[in-house]
Protein backbone atom coordinates (compact mmCIF):
# COMPACT_ATOMS: atom_id res chain seq x y z
CA UNK A 1 0.00 0.00 0.00
CA UNK A 2 1.03 3.58 -0.52
CA UNK A 3 0.07 5.35 3.13
CA UNK A 4 0.58 9.38 3.41
CA UNK A 5 1.25 10.58 7.35
CA UNK A 6 0.10 14.25 7.70
CA UNK A 7 2.57 15.73 9.66
CA UNK A 8 5.25 18.73 9.87
CA UNK A 9 7.81 17.08 10.76
CA UNK A 10 9.35 13.49 10.08
CA UNK A 11 11.95 12.91 12.84
CA UNK A 12 8.64 13.47 15.70
CA UNK A 13 9.15 9.95 17.56
CA UNK A 14 5.54 9.62 16.22
CA UNK A 15 6.32 10.02 12.58
CA UNK A 16 9.45 8.01 12.89
CA UNK A 17 7.85 4.92 14.31
CA UNK A 18 4.85 4.69 11.80
CA UNK A 19 7.01 5.27 9.09
CA UNK A 20 9.42 2.45 10.19
CA UNK A 21 6.31 0.34 11.27
CA UNK A 22 4.27 0.77 7.37
CA UNK A 23 8.19 -0.08 6.32
CA UNK A 24 9.03 -3.06 8.07
CA UNK A 25 5.97 -4.40 6.35
CA UNK A 26 6.29 -3.52 2.90
CA UNK A 27 4.22 -0.81 2.24
CA UNK A 28 5.65 2.74 0.79
CA UNK A 29 5.56 5.63 2.85
CA UNK A 30 5.57 9.63 2.25
CA UNK A 31 5.16 12.31 4.92
CA UNK A 32 3.40 15.92 4.05
CA UNK A 33 3.30 18.57 5.60
CA UNK A 34 -0.22 19.85 5.50
CA UNK A 35 0.39 23.37 5.76
CA UNK A 36 2.39 23.17 2.68
CA UNK A 37 -0.02 21.25 0.62
CA UNK A 38 -2.52 23.54 -2.15
CA UNK A 39 -6.06 22.00 -3.10
CA UNK A 40 -7.95 22.13 -6.03
CA UNK A 41 -11.60 21.82 -5.24
CA UNK A 42 -14.12 20.57 -7.86
CA UNK A 43 -17.23 18.16 -8.56
CA UNK A 44 -15.27 15.51 -10.70
CA UNK A 45 -11.61 15.45 -9.85
CA UNK A 46 -10.72 16.99 -6.69
CA UNK A 47 -6.77 17.14 -6.42
CA UNK A 48 -3.80 17.92 -4.10
CA UNK A 49 -0.42 19.32 -5.04
CA UNK A 50 2.64 19.39 -2.64
CA UNK A 51 5.78 20.88 -3.74
CA UNK A 52 4.81 21.65 -7.10
CA UNK A 53 3.42 17.59 -7.55
CA UNK A 54 0.09 16.32 -7.66
CA UNK A 55 -0.26 13.67 -5.07
CA UNK A 56 -2.39 10.40 -6.31
CA UNK A 57 -2.11 6.75 -5.66
CA UNK A 58 -2.83 6.77 -1.97
CA UNK A 59 -4.24 4.08 -0.31
CA UNK A 60 -4.56 5.72 3.35
CA UNK A 61 -3.77 8.83 5.40
CA UNK A 62 -2.31 9.05 8.97
CA UNK A 63 -3.78 12.18 10.28
CA UNK A 64 -0.93 13.54 12.74
CA UNK A 65 -2.37 16.99 12.81
CA UNK A 66 -0.97 19.45 15.37
CA UNK A 67 -3.78 21.28 17.77
CA UNK A 68 -2.43 24.74 15.79
CA UNK A 69 -3.32 23.71 12.78
CA UNK A 70 -6.53 21.69 13.14
CA UNK A 71 -8.42 24.15 10.40
CA UNK A 72 -6.16 23.97 7.58
CA UNK A 73 -4.66 20.01 8.31
CA UNK A 74 -8.39 18.70 8.24
CA UNK A 75 -9.44 21.06 5.20
CA UNK A 76 -6.40 18.64 3.32
CA UNK A 77 -7.66 15.86 5.40
CA UNK A 78 -10.99 16.29 4.11
CA UNK A 79 -9.99 16.63 0.13
CA UNK A 80 -8.22 13.20 0.75
CA UNK A 81 -11.21 11.58 1.95
CA UNK A 82 -13.19 13.42 -1.11
CA UNK A 83 -10.21 11.59 -3.38
CA UNK A 84 -11.46 8.10 -1.54
CA UNK A 85 -8.48 7.62 0.33
CA UNK A 86 -9.11 5.85 3.84
CA UNK A 87 -8.48 8.00 6.57
CA UNK A 88 -7.07 6.22 10.14
CA UNK A 89 -9.20 8.66 11.73
CA UNK A 90 -12.24 11.18 9.72
CA UNK A 91 -11.46 14.74 9.25
CA UNK A 92 -14.74 15.18 11.32
CA UNK A 93 -14.18 13.40 14.13
CA UNK A 94 -10.78 15.02 14.46
CA UNK A 95 -12.72 18.73 14.79
CA UNK A 96 -15.09 17.04 17.28
CA UNK A 97 -12.70 15.64 19.42
CA UNK A 98 -10.48 19.21 19.02
CA UNK A 99 -13.62 21.24 20.35
CA UNK A 100 -13.21 20.54 24.28
CA UNK A 101 -16.89 22.15 24.75
CA UNK A 102 -18.43 19.51 22.21
CA UNK A 103 -16.71 16.81 22.82
CA UNK A 104 -17.83 16.57 26.19
CA UNK A 105 -21.61 17.30 25.42
CA UNK A 106 -21.31 14.25 23.10
CA UNK A 107 -19.71 12.05 25.80
CA UNK A 108 -22.79 13.68 28.39
CA UNK A 109 -25.28 12.81 25.58
CA UNK A 110 -23.54 8.99 25.15
CA UNK A 111 -23.88 8.79 29.28
CA UNK A 112 -19.77 8.75 29.62
CA UNK A 113 -18.73 9.85 32.98
CA UNK A 114 -16.95 12.84 33.03
CA UNK A 115 -16.22 15.34 35.94
CA UNK A 116 -18.71 18.09 36.37
CA UNK A 117 -18.04 21.07 34.05
CA UNK A 118 -19.50 24.64 33.52
CA UNK A 119 -19.15 26.72 30.86
CA UNK A 120 -19.95 30.11 30.70
CA UNK A 121 -19.58 33.53 28.66
CA UNK A 122 -19.66 36.15 30.90
CA UNK A 123 -21.00 34.55 33.91
CA UNK A 124 -23.73 37.09 36.06
CA UNK A 125 -22.78 35.35 38.98
CA UNK A 126 -19.22 33.29 39.44
CA UNK A 127 -20.04 31.87 42.90
CA UNK A 128 -23.29 30.53 41.28
CA UNK A 129 -21.04 29.06 38.30
CA UNK A 130 -18.73 27.64 41.36
CA UNK A 131 -21.21 26.11 43.08
CA UNK A 132 -22.56 24.25 40.31
CA UNK A 133 -19.60 22.35 40.27
CA UNK A 134 -19.21 21.29 43.76
CA UNK A 135 -17.78 24.99 44.93
CA UNK A 136 -13.87 25.30 45.36
CA UNK A 137 -10.72 23.53 44.71
CA UNK A 138 -11.66 23.81 40.92
CA UNK A 139 -10.22 23.46 37.76
CA UNK A 140 -10.44 26.05 35.20
CA UNK A 141 -9.44 25.43 31.66
CA UNK A 142 -8.74 27.20 28.46
CA UNK A 143 -10.90 25.48 25.69
CA UNK A 144 -7.98 26.75 23.40
CA UNK A 145 -5.24 25.10 25.92
CA UNK A 146 -3.46 22.07 25.19
CA UNK A 147 -0.54 19.19 26.74
CA UNK A 148 -1.64 21.14 30.24
CA UNK A 149 -0.76 24.91 29.37
CA UNK A 150 -3.91 27.14 30.34
CA UNK A 151 -5.01 24.87 33.15
CA UNK A 152 -5.25 26.61 36.60
CA UNK A 153 -5.77 24.45 39.87
CA UNK A 154 -8.18 27.22 42.04
CA UNK A 155 -8.31 26.29 45.84
CA UNK A 156 -10.13 28.73 46.97
CA UNK A 157 -13.03 31.14 46.33
CA UNK A 158 -11.34 33.99 45.51
CA UNK A 159 -8.58 32.34 43.54
CA UNK A 160 -10.91 31.24 41.48
CA UNK A 161 -12.98 34.41 40.88
CA UNK A 162 -9.63 36.26 40.18
CA UNK A 163 -8.52 33.30 37.41
CA UNK A 164 -11.98 33.57 36.15
CA UNK A 165 -12.46 37.19 35.82
CA UNK A 166 -8.82 37.34 34.42
CA UNK A 167 -9.44 34.76 31.54
CA UNK A 168 -13.05 36.82 31.10
CA UNK A 169 -11.08 40.26 30.90
CA UNK A 170 -8.51 38.56 27.48
CA UNK A 171 -12.09 37.21 26.26
CA UNK A 172 -11.28 33.76 26.34
CA UNK A 173 -13.29 30.78 26.83
CA UNK A 174 -13.12 29.13 29.88
CA UNK A 175 -14.13 25.65 31.70
CA UNK A 176 -14.84 25.44 34.81
CA UNK A 177 -14.70 21.45 36.26
CA UNK A 178 -15.01 19.97 39.60
CA UNK A 179 -11.23 18.96 40.88
CA UNK A 180 -10.91 15.38 41.96
CA UNK A 181 -8.68 14.70 44.69
CA UNK A 182 -9.30 11.63 45.00
CA UNK A 183 -6.84 10.57 41.96
CA UNK A 184 -4.30 12.27 43.37
CA UNK A 185 -2.55 14.09 40.68
CA UNK A 186 -2.55 11.09 38.64
CA UNK A 187 -4.12 9.94 35.20
CA UNK A 188 -4.93 6.80 32.99
CA UNK A 189 -4.13 7.09 29.00
CA UNK A 190 -5.60 4.55 27.38
CA UNK A 191 -4.54 4.07 24.11
CA UNK A 192 -7.35 2.76 21.70
CA UNK A 193 -7.12 1.34 18.31
CA UNK A 194 -10.95 0.05 16.88
CA UNK A 195 -12.84 -1.44 19.28
CA UNK A 196 -9.84 -2.12 21.94
CA UNK A 197 -7.76 -0.68 24.39
CA UNK A 198 -4.69 -2.19 22.87
CA UNK A 199 -2.42 -0.33 25.87
CA UNK A 200 -2.48 1.85 29.08
CA UNK A 201 -0.35 3.94 31.43
CA UNK A 202 -0.32 5.70 34.55
CA UNK A 203 0.63 9.72 34.37
CA UNK A 204 1.65 10.76 37.97
CA UNK A 205 2.25 14.71 38.12
CA UNK A 206 5.57 15.65 39.42
CA UNK A 207 5.91 16.87 43.12
CA UNK A 208 3.79 20.01 43.99
CA UNK A 209 2.19 20.05 40.47
CA UNK A 210 -1.40 18.50 39.73
CA UNK A 211 -1.10 18.15 36.01
CA UNK A 212 -0.21 15.12 34.98
CA UNK A 213 1.13 15.52 31.24
CA UNK A 214 4.52 14.09 30.37
CA UNK A 215 5.47 17.73 28.35
CA UNK A 216 4.57 19.23 32.04
CA UNK A 217 7.54 16.78 33.94
CA UNK A 218 5.41 13.99 34.90
CA UNK A 219 6.37 10.19 35.01
CA UNK A 220 4.89 7.39 32.74
CA UNK A 221 4.47 3.47 34.22
CA UNK A 222 2.81 0.51 32.93
CA UNK A 223 -0.78 -0.01 34.76
CA UNK A 224 -3.74 -2.44 34.50
CA UNK A 225 -7.35 -1.25 34.37
CA UNK A 226 -10.10 -2.34 35.11
CA UNK A 227 -12.91 -3.27 32.90
CA UNK A 228 -14.76 -0.34 33.57
CA UNK A 229 -12.40 1.86 32.76
CA UNK A 230 -11.58 -0.25 29.05
CA UNK A 231 -15.32 0.44 28.44
CA UNK A 232 -15.42 4.15 29.15
CA UNK A 233 -12.21 4.30 27.29
CA UNK A 234 -13.56 2.47 24.12
CA UNK A 235 -16.67 4.05 24.47
CA UNK A 236 -15.30 8.08 24.46
CA UNK A 237 -13.61 6.86 21.36
CA UNK A 238 -16.76 6.03 19.95
CA UNK A 239 -18.75 8.99 21.23
CA UNK A 240 -16.29 11.00 18.69
CA UNK A 241 -16.33 8.37 15.86
CA UNK A 242 -12.27 7.85 16.03
CA UNK A 243 -10.33 4.80 15.21
CA UNK A 244 -7.58 5.75 16.91
CA UNK A 245 -7.41 7.82 20.36
CA UNK A 246 -6.03 8.25 23.19
CA UNK A 247 -8.47 8.25 25.99
CA UNK A 248 -7.28 10.37 29.18
CA UNK A 249 -9.25 8.79 32.61
CA UNK A 250 -9.52 9.93 36.31
CA UNK A 251 -9.87 7.64 39.05
CA UNK A 252 -12.91 8.88 41.32
CA UNK A 253 -14.99 7.37 43.75
CA UNK A 254 -17.83 7.04 41.28
CA UNK A 255 -16.02 5.25 38.88
CA UNK A 256 -13.25 6.16 35.76
CA UNK A 257 -14.12 9.69 34.58
CA UNK A 258 -13.06 11.05 31.12
CA UNK A 259 -11.04 14.25 30.83
CA UNK A 260 -9.51 14.40 27.37
CA UNK A 261 -10.16 12.36 23.99
CA UNK A 262 -7.01 12.94 21.74
CA UNK A 263 -7.33 12.20 18.40
CA UNK A 264 -3.35 12.49 17.79
CA UNK A 265 -1.62 10.66 20.77
CA UNK A 266 1.79 10.96 20.80
CA UNK A 267 3.50 7.32 20.50
CA UNK A 268 6.86 7.99 22.87
CA UNK A 269 5.27 7.54 26.33
CA UNK A 270 3.16 4.87 25.83
CA UNK A 271 5.43 2.65 24.05
CA UNK A 272 8.33 2.97 26.14
CA UNK A 273 5.73 2.70 29.29
CA UNK A 274 4.31 -0.51 27.88
CA UNK A 275 7.29 -2.04 25.98
CA UNK A 276 5.04 -2.46 22.73
CA UNK A 277 4.98 -1.91 19.17
CA UNK A 278 1.53 0.60 18.80
CA UNK A 279 2.81 1.90 15.68
CA UNK A 280 2.51 -1.62 13.92
CA UNK A 281 -0.63 -2.24 15.42
CA UNK A 282 -2.01 1.27 13.92
CA UNK A 283 -0.08 -0.12 10.38
CA UNK A 284 -1.81 -3.52 10.67
CA UNK A 285 -5.26 -1.70 12.06
CA UNK A 286 -5.25 0.54 8.38
CA UNK A 287 -4.38 -2.08 6.40
CA UNK A 288 -7.11 -4.44 7.41
CA UNK A 289 -9.79 -1.51 6.92
CA UNK A 290 -8.50 0.01 4.06
CA UNK A 291 -8.38 -3.33 1.96
CA UNK A 292 -12.15 -3.59 3.25
CA UNK A 293 -12.81 0.23 2.01
CA UNK A 294 -11.46 -0.68 -1.46
CA UNK A 295 -13.46 -4.00 -1.56
CA UNK A 296 -16.64 -1.97 -0.47
CA UNK A 297 -15.94 0.23 -3.44
CA UNK A 298 -15.35 -2.26 -6.04
CA UNK A 299 -18.55 -4.01 -5.17
CA UNK A 300 -20.58 -0.86 -5.47
CA UNK A 301 -18.97 -0.23 -8.86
Amino acid sequence: MKIGILSRNQSLYSTRRLIEAAQQRGHEVAVIDALRCYMNINSSEPEIHFKGQQLSGFDAIVPRIGASVTFYGCAVLRQFEMMGVYPLNESVAITRSRDKLRSLQLLSRKGVGMPITGFASKPDDVKDLLEMVGGTPVVIKLLEGTQGIGVVLAETRKAAESVIEAFMGLKANIMVQEYIKEAGGADIRCFVIGDRVIAAMKRQAQEGEFRSNLHRGGSATLVKISPEERRTAIAAAKAMGLNVAGVDLLRSERGPLVMEVNSSPGLEGIEKATGKDIASMIISFIEKNAAAKRTATRGKG
